[in-house]
């Protein structure tokens, strides 16, 4: 089993930043995909970024593009997420989850593992 735990999630002001960290422990593989999705109260989880761990290729939604950074730490199995410029609107519980899968990245279906996930609040 892969277990991953998130942490750095907090209140900050709009125009602040923030980052988020992820561990992945247990069972590790030779590729896979790390992503970060959120969730809004009310709302329906979307996706905000991912990373290929073989390499260096990310993936970002529209929304966060330019604003947040995804990055990751091989020899600590950790997953970063910059989150810079935040506005109100970026207000969710971020999870974090691993697919052993290929693309796409952004759908939530195809991850097998998921952490607990940390809110952010971003007041206005």
């Amino acid at each position: 089993q892969v277990q991953p735990v998130e942490s750095g999630g907090g209140l900050v002001q709009a125009g602040g930043s923030l980052r988020l960290s992820c561990a992945a422990s247990g069972r590790t593989f030779s590729n896979y995909i790390m992503g970060w999705f959120r969730q809004a109260r009310g709302k329906e989880r979307e996706f905000v970024a991912a990373i290929r761990w073989g390499g260096r290729i990310t993936y970002y939604a529209d929304s966060v593009k330019g604003r947040f950074t995804i990055s990751k730490d091989s020899a600590k199995n950790t997953v970063y997420l910059q989150m810079d410029s935040l506005k109100p609107e970026d207000t969710a519980v971020y999870y974090c989850a691993i697919k052993i899968t290929g693309l796409p990245a952004n759908e939530d279906t195809t991850y097998a593992y998921w952490g607990q996930g940390t809110q952010v609040i971003v007041s206005s």
